[in-house]
């Protein structure tokens, strides 16, 4: 079965978008800045309010993926709240600036947090090789569950035949599912799916009323990409 993930802002966002279908959230705040750590209380109402899986993107600022020391301590707070929670699912992604992946920080957090559920977010798609970055994460697969990209692209149409090579990969090594997400549509999901052949796919403002995070969902947008990928 092909999962459709969808991202949501709220407790009335998330239980819409589980009654229309989707298999996964991705909690976030701040859209505007590209997705950062939503507050505790949150967290709290959307938790107690679906039964799918919730993914809570962890994410301190908006500037950059290559964190300070006391960054990261938020960055673990933030986790350690998450847990408390109940959760153990986030969305994280940390590089060095020489584009390569912090394995350091990433590795402190799943001893940390032994039970931790990663999808590293589209800090991917800033690294110098994802090729490189893939076998870096494939070493942490029991935590790093998938990851989020457009391919190093700034879109997934854009990046489509590289998302195809990282889906073959991935395959090939049985290693974190890649998700394809940035840019695509209830028009071109259809044709990105036949050319990358990807099991899961993110979804933004594309299945929205009028493409805008401002406004709820668009059953027939949702219906439409459910419609492609099953």
């Amino acid at each position: 079965m092909k999962v459709l993930e969808l991202i949501v802002q709220n407790k009335l966002e998330a239980m819409e978008a589980e009654k229309l279908g989707a298999h996964r959230l991705e909690l976030v705040s701040a859209m505007k800045e590209g997705g950062l750590t939503p507050s505790y209380g949150t967290i709290k109402q959307v938790m107690e309010s679906v039964k799918i899986p919730v993914q809570i993107m962890v994410r301190p600022h908006s500037y950059h993926f290559s964190y300070t020391k006391d960054e990261f301590n938020v960055i673990c707070e933030d986790i350690h709240m998450i847990t408390e929670l109940g959760s153990n699912r986030i969305v994280f992604g940390a590089i060095h600036k020489d584009g390569t992946v912090n394995e350091e920080m990433l590795n402190e957090i799943i001893v940390k947090f032994p039970t931790i559920n990663i999808t590293f977010h589209r800090a991917f798609d800033e690294v110098v090789s994802q090729e490189a970055a893939y076998h870096t994460l494939l070493k942490y697969k029991q935590h790093v569950k998938r990851i989020l990209t457009s391919g190093g692209e700034s879109n997934c149409m854009k990046g489509k035949d590289k998302l195809a090579k990282l889906v073959k990969l991935s395959h090939e090594q049985d290693g974190p599912i890649i998700m394809p997400g940035s840019g695509l549509s209830p028009d071109n999901i259809a044709y990105i799916h036949e050319t990358v052949g990807a099991e899961q796919y993110h979804f933004g403002s594309a299945v929205r009323i009028e493409s805008s995070f401002a406004n709820g969902f668009s059953k027939n947008a949702v219906d439409q990409v459910l419609n492609n990928l099953l």
